[in-house]
């Protein structure tokens, strides 16, 4: 039985990143901005592409690249600037595209000061939805100036933050070939979080729903593939991806875990953990990597902060589960399957009359213990001043986001 979740792999920018926010800041400050339709997309500067029926096609290469030992055509769309209206100290980028043949993306930000200083532009992810040709990878480091990158985050050098951002998303495939990659949203959370956890939040609009989420325990894949990223004991994030997509019906088609062993159970969730693996993290708990996977088989999938369970509430009652990231110490969240954590994914799928949450939690030894009811103040503290409030909302089109947002989408 382990002890620690530290080896359930959610990124270790967990503890790190919501603890980089001044000390001083009081105010739980977060804003999604995104990109997905085509009048969206249409706002950014494309080279080498155009946008077509909601999606940014590559279609005239302007540049080419060596990566990999490879030659690449290249194209790019990149966004406005964004002002957040707060200096923002961390920045996390997500994105849905699709990647055929020889083909993949590179996710880039970068940020201005309040004295116009600009940064240089960081890479935030090289990604492909396969493995054949590339390997998909964060860049962490990249310090050189006004920010670096912690593996998914991108994290501002001094306490006053940035005042404002931009992303950029090129499209590159292999010189020679026609299958080209294409953009169909991206977007990021600018936030700017206090280390501590604020007063717990009285229970909202979900009080009493339950959403009937399929319940898969990571535990029941150890030992499998650990190759990537250590093997069922690290797998919290893409297993539960899977519980979400499962809940969609949107999990993949058997032919794409066919290369699974017919004698394990939920081979999808091998799969999930071989399409989120990041070579450099060395790992299955990428943020972006694990949305990116489930863009494209829900329709939405994107990256955010919430500033309370109430926010979950609203996203509960709309029928959308909510894949949230916490840590705590030993007895810190009581009836957890493990007694500490440096970084942790589970499924807020409900909450109970009086406003506990209910989880779905993959650190379970079997699917029968992954049904959890946690305190609801126990659980913000585990979440709030650890990852910041993250989540990965997934959804499909039959459950749209619903009104109240307040930013966080």
């Amino acid at each position: 039985m382990l002890t620690s979740a530290a080896l359930l792999a959610a990124p270790l920018t967990a503890v790190p990143t919501a603890s980089a926010a001044p000390a001083r800041a009081t105010a739980r400050t977060v804003l999604h901005t995104g990109w997905d339709t085509t009048a969206e997309l249409r706002k950014g500067t494309v080279k080498g592409a155009k946008v077509r029926a909601g999606r940014v096609v590559l279609t005239k290469p302007t540049a080419t690249r060596r990566y990999a030992g490879k030659t690449y055509d290249a194209a790019s769309w990149t966004s406005p600037w964004v002002k957040p209206r707060f200096g923002l100290t961390q920045l996390i980028p997500s994105w849905s595209a699709t990647t055929p043949g020889d083909s993949w993306i590179e996710v880039k930000v970068r940020g201005k000061a309040a004295d116009g200083a600009r940064s240089s532009w960081d890479v935030l992810g090289r990604w492909t939805s396969g493995d054949r040709y590339l390997k998909r990878t964060s860049v962490s480091g990249q310090d050189d100036d006004l920010a670096d990158v912690n593996v998914d985050t991108w994290v501002a050098s001094k306490a006053a933050g940035l005042t404002s951002w931009q992303v950029q998303v090129v499209l590159l495939r292999k010189t020679g070939t026609t299958k080209a990659p294409s953009l169909d949203a991206v977007g990021a959370v600018a936030s700017r979080l206090p280390g501590t956890a604020p007063a717990t939040s009285k229970p909202g609009v979900a009080r009493g729903i339950v959403l009937d989420v399929p319940r898969y325990s990571q535990m029941i894949h150890d030992g499998h593939s650990p190759q990537w990223g250590g093997g069922g004991e690290a797998w919290c994030s893409p297993t539960s991806t899977s519980m979400v997509l499962g809940y969609y019906k949107s999990l993949p088609r058997a032919k794409a875990y066919s290369w699974v062993p017919q004698r394990h159970t939920d081979p999808f969730v091998d799969h999930a953990a071989r399409s989120t693996y990041d070579r450099d993290y060395r790992g299955t708990g990428n943020w972006p990597f694990n949305t990116a996977y489930a863009a494209p088989l829900a329709g939405h999938a994107f990256v955010t902060r919430l500033t309370s369970l109430r926010q979950a509430e609203r996203l509960i009652k709309a029928g959308i589960p909510v894949v949230a990231s916490i840590s705590f110490p030993r007895g810190g969240l009581s009836g957890a399957p493990i007694s500490s954590t440096n970084g942790h994914l589970l499924v807020i799928v409900g909450f109970t009359a009086t406003g506990d949450v209910v989880v779905n939690d993959p650190a379970a030894s079997t699917r029968a213990g992954v049904r959890r009811t946690y305190d609801r103040g126990q659980f913000e503290k585990a979440w709030l001043p650890t990852s910041g409030g993250l989540v990965y909302v997934i959804h499909d089109d039959e459950h749209p986001l619903p009104a109240g947002g307040a930013g966080a989408w």
